[in-house]
């Protein structure tokens, strides 16, 4: 199948797992709508699968993602989603867990989509920037906005006014990436993370994770009423009580998502 009739995006499932592949290898993964759509349906997937606990995102042939696929703008072809932004994904990330796993680069576009993501793993060789101001454009997709948030914000500055890259070790030691791995096993890491998540209370890693993304736009008044507003349903669920008793009797929890 060649590429000009393959899926822009694929989307597999594995124990719990939906894996989603940018699978436009020939232009290093740049966005274009049809990957912006791809993206949105594999999420809508994800959220709306019980049995799929994580999200993993990454990308074909050895890179991430390009960014923005410039050929297809300059046609008039626009990668972003209603009500979802650039990609599918930046302006609503899914509420399940969303792991990137990055070989090659995640420039521009492509690093606001990791900027979407909860966690991140990459490759050793694996390079990360946001080098929209060196063709005269702003990184209108997040970081601008977001990327001083996340790491020191000289840091963000420096990546956002000079448009240089960073190595996956340097990306680490910010905080933006959780695992570096050796090439070619970036995949293999976010898998084994995601797995580890997926180990664990669905409805308790939802609402963490919905706790952690929100706490920072509540005032410190409302902060611990709009946490127990979210918690109460958790710790009453039948898979609280499950946890309690698989504790008890030293065996693995069977979650039931209730």
């Amino acid at each position: 199948m060649s590429e000009s009739t393959a899926p822009a995006v694929l989307a597999h499932r594995s124990e719990g797992v939906l894996v989603i592949t940018l699978n436009r290898p020939a232009v290093r993964n740049a966005v274009n709508a049809d990957v912006a759509r791809g993206i949105a349906a594999a999420l809508d997937e994800l959220d709306g699968t019980d049995e799929l606990r994580v999200g993993v995102l990454t990308g074909a042939g050895g890179t991430f993602c390009s960014g923005m696929d410039l050929v297809a703008f300059m046609g008039g072809e626009m990668p972003y989603v209603p009500g979802r932004g650039f990609g599918g994904i930046v302006q609503a990330p899914p509420r399940k867990p969303l792991i990137g796993a990055v070989e090659g680069w995640a420039l521009a576009g492509g690093f606001e989509l990791l900027l979407a993501c909860d966690l991140v793993v990459a490759a050793e060789t694996a390079r990360f920037g946001v080098p929209e101001v060196t063709r005269g454009l702003v990184a209108g997709a997040g970081a601008a906005m977001l990327l001083a948030q996340r790491i020191p914000h000289a840091v963000a500055l420096e990546m956002l006014l000079t448009g240089a890259p960073i190595t996956a070790r340097r990306a680490a030691d910010l905080g933006l990436v959780n695992q570096v791995t050796p090439e070619g096993g970036a995949l293999e890491g976010a898998l084994a993370l995601a797995a580890t998540i997926a180990a664990n209370g669905p409805l308790a890693v939802v609402v963490s994770k919905q706790i952690a993304r929100s706490a920072t736009d509540w005032t410190a008044a409302e902060g611990w009423a709009r946490q127990d507003e979210l918690t109460g349903p958790v710790f009453t669920s039948e898979d609280a009580l499950e946890g309690a008793t698989a504790f008890a009797e030293k065996r693995p929890p069977v979650w039931k998502g209730r």
